[in-house]
């Protein structure tokens, strides 16, 4: 992989510190259950895309030259709102104030993007992401726009048939501007991925579909540095092979009682779990 500036990677590492307290602040604050285990498995890629690896502007969200990012595991979608409030875009007791509230909500569960300028798609129904964002990279190569799409897909939802075909049709029109990123924390709401349907060799199917493919430990700042310093210059039109970057994390990462268990595929926290978390996340902060 490619040489990091570590100072760099120390920043991120900061950011996502604090990401996850900002997180587990929101889901305490709004007093219902959020996809915690998985939200918190994305932060770490999440953050170096927003802070660093995106071509983002928070100010201008509807910025033509932007890059696109398709969350299609929708029910994480309060690890963006966190980002989003902490680059400014909004302040947590609006995302508070304006969640799933009767009539004036923003903010739900789920993802929407007629509500939320951020938001590229609307999603939560699994599977339909990758279709979106192999969509939006053919669009950019017809048009010749300059940008890259991201995708940040659930190892349980490889178990929707539209994933593999998107997958194929990308392999297919070489979308060399279309990056997939797999978040594998082998876990599903109904237990271990491989239990249900395995999706493994996620990597050899990758490939025969057409991708090239980079491994990381994706709760690992500086893997995920590396392999998105490693992705070539944006080109919408000459045909390359896409990216599929299988992220491998931790359900739960960075809060002790959260990590590895099923049950916090979804769940709420109480104050005396919120303190918990947030010791629990300061006490995983690396030092270099």
């Amino acid at each position: 992989m490619s040489n990091v500036d570590l100072e760099l990677v120390q920043k991120l590492e900061d950011k996502a510190v604090e990401i996850r307290k900002n997180l587990c602040t929101f889901i305490y604050r709004i007093g219902t259950a959020g996809h915690l285990g998985g939200e918190l498995s994305i932060v770490d890629v999440a953050v170096a895309l927003y802070y660093k690896y995106m071509n983002y502007d928070p100010k201008n969200p509807k910025w033509e030259e932007r890059d696109r990012l398709i969350l299609s595991k929708g029910h994480c979608a309060e690890a963006l709102y966190t980002i989003y409030s902490d680059m400014g875009m909004y302040t947590m007791d609006y995302m508070v104030e304006h969640f799933e509230s009767l009539d004036t909500a923003v903010f739900s569960m789920h993802p929407n993007r007629k509500y939320i300028d951020a938001i590229e798609a609307s999603t939560g129904s699994l599977g339909h992401g990758m279709p979106l964002a192999t969509g939006l990279a053919l669009g950019a190569r017809m048009s010749k726009a300059n940008w890259r799409t991201f995708c940040i897909i659930g190892d349980g939802e490889l178990q929707e048939g539209t994933n593999w075909e998107a997958f194929m049709a990308a392999g297919q029109f070489k979308l060399g501007n279309l990056v997939a990123i797999i978040d594998k924390n082998d876990l599903q709401m109904s237990g271990p991925t491989k239990d249900t349907v395995s999706v493994d060799p996620l990597g050899d199917k990758m490939r025969a579909f057409g991708w090239d493919v980079i491994e990381i430990q994706g709760n690992d700042m500086y893997e995920v540095c590396s392999a998105l310093e490693s992705l070539p210059p944006a080109d919408p039109v000459t045909p390359r092979r896409p990216i599929c970057i299988i992220s491998t994390t931790t359900k739960g990462a960075g809060v002790s009682f959260m990590e590895n268990v099923v049950a916090w595929h979804a769940g709420s926290l109480n104050k005396a779990k919120w303190e918990e978390a947030l010791e629990s996340i300061e006490s995983k902060r690396k030092v270099r």
